[in-house]
């Protein structure tokens, strides 16, 4: 289970090398747990306030060649909260781990057991659908289920979450005798903004949250900054402007112009902030081929690059597209035959906006009439402040131990690098917390992929943060090509610090770096049409 290059994508736990190793008896963990409940006997409800829950169906599944044996249990928490639950019968040793969910979820995936000890099995595991049913994948979910069912919004909002966390904690106990000892939380996407949601609204219910390019400004991201993607490349007849035939070109022109500002030519870009490439440089002189572009298609690229605004120019979000991400473009802002002739983000930010963006029964936009105005910005507020995870008060999930480990790729095509950047800043006000990191992940894109580097999974690390008190200053990441082999690792450092080449050995080994301080005054505070969103609290669950 990869991750891959759209929302429904959940950073897998294939965990970089590190120092790391839980043994079972460490601090935290003890000795391997036994059950003394029979994991058929599991079939039963639970009467949990607020979250009723219902075990249908448990049984014991033989262990494999990746896989510990382990008492399967899914169920739900009512209304419609699915869920599935695995719990090792012979490796446990007291940590619970939650998977986050993508897109607009709508389906159970099977949770991974996490790779911290052979098969992993030293976890119990769990996901959940968010509490509805949706198409698959949940990208091209048509979001009709929100339409009418406040229940189902609430759910995927923000409850769904917090009340598996509560039933499945309620489960353990009853198999094992004893409540996890310590709880951990991982997602990317939608999953990263309920890592997010977690932190600031149930801050009790885990220990540690890994959020990767976390979806926490929803209703902004949904229905203002996908929209734009979908409206700067279409035509009049509703083709697309800039075709993905061009794109490999344009990269080409990028890495040409940019590579090299880093101090190190390796085809990928630190911090592609510094690079000022004006695509009006591959302007065809003649003939148009795909390797140049049209000025129309010139100027599509510009406004890609560049944030929405309305008329006056105040953003309405707080980002573009970075320099370095184009052949992510593929797919996401431009349809192509892989994705089924549609574009990701016309049909995430169309879906939103027409069952999931206003208030039931309120007059809704579509991609082709939304009025990118500080009004139907303010329209969208209502309903977002719901979804949103921007709040700046976490003091609650600190005061309690708890350590938030974020990750973005420079190279997100979906959503853009700046406003975790920005968060962040405005979170730890520019200074490093010992409750929470942040790591900026090169040529990665959206949750797993890339151009260089493909995989970014900091499980390992936010492990010995929490059980041994071991701040997180570097976590490795892979790439990897086409048939698995790993063809580059690099370390990440804690942001802002950056990688620097040591000057001997590989530049595809990540032994040959060292952490430097950033090259310039840390600024990512971005003045956008909704700071006010950071001090509005979502409602929360019981």
């Amino acid at each position: 289970m990869r991750p891959v290059k759209i929302f429904t994508a959940i950073a897998a736990l294939t965990l970089a090398t590190t120092t790391f190793t839980p043994a079972t008896a460490t601090a935290a963990t003890g000795s391997t747990i036994r059950p003394v409940t029979a994991c058929a006997d599991l079939v039963r409800g639970f009467t949990l306030p607020g979250a009723t829950t219902h075990v249908t169906s448990s049984a014991v599944v033989a262990a494999t060649a990746t896989d510990p044996e382990y008492c399967g249990v899914q169920g739900y928490v009512e209304p419609a909260v699915r869920f599935e639950l695995r719990l090792p019968t012979k490796t446990y040793t007291g940590r619970y781990l939650q998977y986050g969910c993508g897109g607009f979820c709508g389906l159970v995936n099977p949770p991974a057991f996490a790779d911290c000890l052979p098969h992993g099995g030293d976890f119990a595991v769990a996901a959940t659908d968010d509490g509805h049913i949706g198409k698959t994948p949940a990208v091209v979910d048509d979001g009709s289920w929100g339409a009418h069912d406040q229940a189902a919004r609430d759910d995927f909002e923000f409850r769904a979450p917090h009340v598996v966390s509560r039933a499945a904690k309620a489960i353990i106990q009853a198999f094992y005798g004893a409540p996890p000892r310590k709880s951990y939380f991982t997602g990317c996407s939608d999953g990263g903004r309920e890592g997010l949601l977690l932190a600031q609204r149930y801050p009790a219910d885990f220990d540690g949250i890994d959020a990767g390019a976390p979806a926490n400004y929803w209703g902004p991201l949904l229905g203002v900054y996908q929209t734009w993607l979908a409206r700067v490349n279409s035509a009049a007849d509703g083709s697309p402007i800039l075709t993905a035939a061009k794109l490999p070109a344009l990269h080409d022109a990028v890495l040409a112009a940019c590579d090299r500002l880093d101090g190190l030519a390796d085809g990928q870009l630190d911090d592609p902030r510094a690079c000022r490439f004006d695509p009006a440089t591959l302007i065809c002189t003649g003939a148009e081929t795909p390797s140049c572009l049209t000025p129309a298609q010139a100027a599509v690229v510009g406004k890609l690059y560049s944030p929405p605004t309305d008329a006056r120019g105040t953003l309405l979000y707080p980002g573009g597209q970075l320099p370095g991400s184009e052949l992510s473009w593929a797919g996401w802002i431009i349809a192509t035959p892989e994705t089924g002739g549609f574009a990701f983000a016309r049909n995430l930010a169309d879906n939103y906006l027409r069952y999931l963006g206003y208030p039931i029964g309120a007059p809704a936009a579509t991609v082709d009439t939304f009025a990118f105005t500080r009004r139907e910005f303010d329209r969208l507020t209502p309903v977002g402040v719901r979804y949103d995870a921007m709040s700046l008060d976490l003091s609650a999930f600190q005061r309690r131990g708890g350590k938030l480990l974020l990750w973005h790729g420079w190279a997100d095509e979906a959503i853009p690098p700046a406003g975790t950047l920005d968060y962040y800043q405005r979170l730890t006000h520019g200074r490093p917390q010992d409750w929470a990191r942040l790591f900026m992940v090169p040529s990665l894109y959206h949750c797993g992929g890339g151009t260089t580097l493909t995989e970014f999974d900091p499980l390992r690390e936010l492990v010995a943060w929490v059980e041994r008190g071991t701040t997180p200053t570097r976590v490795t990441a892979t790439g990897r090509d086409a048939a698995g082999t790993v063809t580059r690792t690099r370390p990440v450092f804690a942001y802002p610090q950056r990688a620097v080449y040591d000057g001997t050995g590989s530049i595809d080994d990540a032994a040959n770096f060292r952490p430097a301080p950033p090259s310039s005054p840390v600024r990512d505070v971005v003045h956008w049409a909704g700071e006010k969103l950071y001090g509005l609290p979502g409602p929360v669950a019981p």
